[in-house]
């Protein structure tokens, strides 16, 4: 695990910005949001969009990446609550999107009380492969 940089609380910044200026307060269909920062310094945010089959602020934040062209992943966060005042891990289809498209990327989190990084590959032991990988 490696101790969060002033790179990594800019980008808890841009997070938590996305979620103030989105926080749905009403039906609660924006109320996580997400930022990741990318092998160029580039920082593209997200936040979750509910609905039968939604999406986690992580995928929109990766999906507004990859469509600018961003392939290398640096770090990621996302937070929650009104303000972004909670750091939250990556729920389990997130993760194992991080593990297809950014395995390498530094996942900011919260640990015994400790603001932290730990690579994507390591919340997903036995992470599914498709079979071209393996």
């Amino acid at each position: 695990m490696q101790r969060l940089t002033e790179q990594d609380q800019a980008l808890i910044a841009a997070a938590r910005a996305a979620i103030a200026r989105n926080y749905d307060s009403v039906r609660f269909n924006f109320t996580v949001g997400a930022a990741v920062r990318c092998a160029g310094g580039r920082v593209f945010t997200g936040v979750n969009v509910y609905s039968l089959h939604g999406a986690c602020a992580e995928q929109v934040a990766l999906g507004a990446a990859i469509t600018q062209g961003e392939r290398e992943f640096q770090t990621i966060v996302a937070v929650r609550g009104p303000e972004g005042e909670e750091i939250i891990p990556p729920c389990g289809n997130c993760r194992q999107i991080l593990c297809d498209y950014a395995p390498d990327c530094q996942v900011i989190l919260e640990t015994d009380g400790t603001l932290r990084k730990i690579p994507a590959r390591d919340l997903l032991p036995w992470a599914y492969r498709a079979q071209s990988e393996e």
